[in-house]
């Protein structure tokens, strides 16, 4: 936390306490312009890309570990740096452990891989970021979109991309990331970001960063970081804070949700603080396995007003898919039929967001199976509720 943000939390006027006072510094969803305690996982990203500073193309690159290590906290806010270092602004950027790099021509581009799921959303997103018009998403074609790109690399632009959320159920794999690019190899190299390790991915780079899990206290310092800014003063004590650290075994998405739903819930309540009750309700709201929530919320929108009035109803009306469908395409603000609902349904427990559970056999035939969202669903509706997108 910055002077600016400790000053503006003592100038608050508001006559009523407010235990959460900004939920997106606790989402799990979004990430901050200085992620904590990965110094040293960031330095090797930096190291890879040192040819950059130099006015070079580096090589390929591929950076992997397990959900909640920290993978698109880091690219995304490097990137964010990054994107300013083209040949037009001649910026340089300091880092912990080196003098300021020499000016750079190499230009930097992240892209979302989770929002450009086809080839033609991932060229789509690439070349709106190197053009300061925007590109039309109608009325043209990947191959155009790709002749484009090449019309605008030419012979004297080169640009790095981070290319993150890779080898998803709903996301393009590395070796589509890596075919994509080779056309392009000449003027442009990418940085692949995934969860397997390097061995069980075709095409994989040489040139490989590994994010381990975060230990309790590399955990817990996170947690305390984005608490100080979530939350009103002494809204959750340090035993419990490190409590929710130790439960999430290194991942940060499940311990952000759990304290994001301890400190709702006790929000809800009107107290000041969080307590044990709390803590454990909000670990407990986290199933595991845990889908991440940056999964759900870049879903389609009817896919996200599916599962929001889904985690609305009732045990009954979700006893079965069937049931289930039928009282979301009735429910207000849903404009979809039931067949559609229900192929929604369907489709969401293929990709593993929710899960298909058999009920007992009540008769003949086959038993019903009823779906249980495997995300956080209290941290769900809220942030639906504040229009996340």
């Amino acid at each position: 936390m910055d002077i600016d943000e400790r000053i503006s939390r003592r100038l608050r006027t508001d006559t009523e306490p407010q235990l959460v006072v900004d939920y997106e510094a606790l989402s799990p969803v979004s990430h901050p312009a200085e992620p904590t305690g990965r110094g040293p996982a960031l330095e090797r990203v930096l190291d890879h890309l040192d040819p950059a500073f130099d006015d070079r193309l580096p090589s390929n690159a591929y950076v992997y570990g397990p959900k909640g290590s920290g993978k698109s906290a880091i690219l995304s806010a490097l990137f964010s740096r990054l994107v300013g270092l083209g040949a037009r602004s001649r910026r340089t950027i300091p880092t912990t452990t080196r003098s300021a790099p020499p000016p750079s021509g190499v230009e930097f581009a992240y892209v979302d891989a989770r929002r450009a799921k086809s080839d033609f959303a991932l060229s789509h997103a690439l070349l709106d970021a190197l053009v300061d018009e925007r590109v039309p998403e109608q009325g043209l074609g990947v191959e155009h979109l790709r002749e484009r790109l090449r019309e605008r690399l030419g012979d004297d632009r080169r640009v790095v991309v981070a290319v993150d959320h890779l080898g998803e159920p709903e996301t393009r794999s590395v070796a589509d990331v890596a075919a994509m690019f080779e056309p392009l190899s000449a003027s442009c190299s990418w940085v692949g970001v995934g969860r397997a390790e390097p061995s069980a991915v075709d095409a994989a780079p040489t040139a490989t960063v590994e994010l381990p899990p975060y230990r309790p206290h590399g955990l817990t310092d996170v947690l305390t970081a984005r608490t100080s800014r979530g939350l009103a003063r002494h809204g959750i004590s340090h035993e419990r804070i490190r409590r929710v650290a130790e439960w999430a075994d290194g991942d940060a998405h499940d311990a952000l949700a759990a304290v994001f739903g301890a400190a709702d819930r006790a929000a809800t309540a009107g107290r000041e603080a969080v307590d044990d009750t709390d803590v454990e309700t909000g670990i407990d709201a986290v199933p595991r396995p845990c889908v991440s929530l940056g999964r759900v919320f870049a879903l389609p929108a009817n896919r996200r007003q599916v599962l929001a009035t889904l985690v609305e109803l009732s045990d009954e009306q979700r006893r079965s898919v069937r049931d289930a469908a039928g009282a979301i395409a009735a429910a207000e603000g849903v404009d979809l039929s039931e067949a559609t609902v229900t192929r929604i349904l369907y489709e969401l427990a293929e990709v593993g967001v929710a899960e298909r559970v058999t009920q007992e056999r009540t008769g003949q035939g086959r038993p019903p199976s009823r779906l249980e969202p495997r995300f956080p669903t209290a941290v769900f509706r809220r942030l639906f509720a504040l229009g996340v997108e």
